[in-house]
């Protein structure tokens, strides 16, 4: 299977809210920064200097992540998620790679990332890309997020 990852474009907004959707509802709860983000996805991300990419297949959008930007040069890796039926495929990685190159190609200082230590196979993956574990601020924007990670350029 040939996966492509590719730019934001309004037609896949309604991809971005169901595998994101489908993702939180499968591990955590959708929590009401989720839905303003995934409702409000182009307000809240991309007029704001955000990006948000998709990995496709033919016609399939397989999964999805964005950037949000924090400040200049530094942005949050978030709603990265693959569709369950192709989950172990490699989609995960390939799109943590293409955001690691991407982040470089822009010369962007840091990227950070909000997770749970109950995803295991993410946070080994966020690892593996050079990630590091730095200290969680006591009012995470997420309930569930009990770890954050950083990659520094």
């Amino acid at each position: 299977m040939e996966i492509e990852i590719i730019p934001y474009q309004p037609d896949f907004k309604t991809d971005f809210v169901r595998l994101n959707v489908a993702w939180l509802e499968e591990f955590f709860e959708v929590e009401p920064i989720d839905k303003e983000v995934l409702n409000h996805c182009e307000e809240s991300i991309i007029q704001k200097g955000g990006f948000i990419f998709f990995a496709r297949s033919g016609d399939a959008i397989l999964g999805t992540y964005a950037f949000i930007k924090i400040e200049s040069h530094v942005f949050e890796l978030t709603k990265m998620a693959v569709d369950k039926n192709c989950r172990g495929q490699g989609i995960g990685q390939l799109m943590l790679d293409h955001a690691v190159v991407f982040a470089e190609k822009h010369h962007w200082k840091k990227l950070i990332l909000y997770s749970n230590t109950l995803l295991e196979n993410a946070i080994y993956l966020y690892r593996k890309c050079g990630f590091i574990e730095v200290p969680l601020e006591k009012d995470c924007v997420y309930k569930r997020g009990n770890i954050k990670m950083e990659l520094v350029f």
